[in-house]
């Protein structure tokens, strides 16, 4: 139940997130960091789902790979679309350095997850 209910809450948050950049700063950021920003909500939206996944797998084993991955889930989603968001409001080129980071945590959610008996 406490995936179910962080997965929801960072889907509504990207929600959120989506339809401010659609109707607050279409227009005010150039299009690179717009484009720059919906990165940032896509792939907030893409492993919040993940997490439902998760919360799904956490119903039918036992497994501890099944939370590392909702852990690295939520990791990458602060640190990739958290950086991103950060950059596209700021224009503080720093913050790229960080988005790899994110994306590594990503990929070992999703590892976790194949790897899962």
């Amino acid at each position: 139940m406490l995936w179910t209910k962080i997965a929801s809450l960072l889907m509504f948050i990207a929600v959120v997130l989506g339809a401010f950049g659609s109707h607050a700063l279409r227009g005010k950021l150039t299009d690179y960091y717009f484009d720059v920003y919906k990165t940032a909500v896509l792939y907030q939206f893409i492993h919040a789902l993940g997490l439902f996944v998760v919360a799904y797998l956490s119903t039918n084993t036992q497994d501890p790979k099944i939370a590392l991955a909702g852990i690295f889930f939520i990791i990458g989603i602060i640190l990739f679309s958290g950086s991103l968001y950060m950059l596209s409001l700021t224009g503080i080129r720093w913050f790229g350095a960080i988005t790899p980071l994110g994306g590594l945590s990503f990929l070992i959610g999703w590892l976790l997850i194949f790897f899962i008996k």
